[in-house]
C-alpha cells in the first residue's frame, strides 16, 4: 500500500508528522490495509492562526483494489484527534463496503 501525506500552508508537514499520520491511519485501518492500493491524507487548518475548536480538518482518501476510491472527512481541535477520527470513520466505511462485497461472493 502506498501512503501519501499532504498539508496546507498553515500546517508544518515535516517527516515526523508524516510518519505519525501514517502510523495513526494504518493503525486505525488494521487488517484492511492489505486490500488497499493507496491512502492519501490531507490535513488543513481551517482558521489559520486564529485557532478555535474543530479547526483542523483531516480528509482521507482510500483506494481499494478494484473499487472506486472512498473519502472521509473529520474536523477536530488538534491534528492527532483529527487523524484518529478520520481513521475510525474510514475503517467503518471500508468494513461496511468489504462486508457487502464478501457476502456476495
Amino acid at each position: 500500500m502506498q501512503f501519501q501525506f499532504n498539508t496546507d500552508n498553515h500546517i508544518q508537514g515535516d517527516d515526523n508528522l508524516a510518519d505519525k499520520a501514517e502510523s495513526t491511519v494504518t493503525g486505525a485501518l488494521g487488517h484492511l490495509t492489505d486490500r488497499l492500493t493507496r491512502v492519501e491524507v490531507h490535513l488543513a487548518d481551517l482558521n489559520g492562526a486564529k485557532g478555535g475548536s474543530d479547526d483542523i480538518r483531516c480528509t482521507i482518501e482510500a483506494r481499494p483494489e478494484g473499487m472506486q476510491p472512498h473519502t472521509v472527512t473529520h474536523k477536530d481541535a488538534d491534528i492527532d484527534a483529527s487523524l484518529r477520527g478520520a481513521g475510525k470513520k474510514l475503517r467503518t466505511l471500508l468494513e461496511s463496503e468489504f462486508g457487502k462485497l464478501d457476502k456476495r461472493r
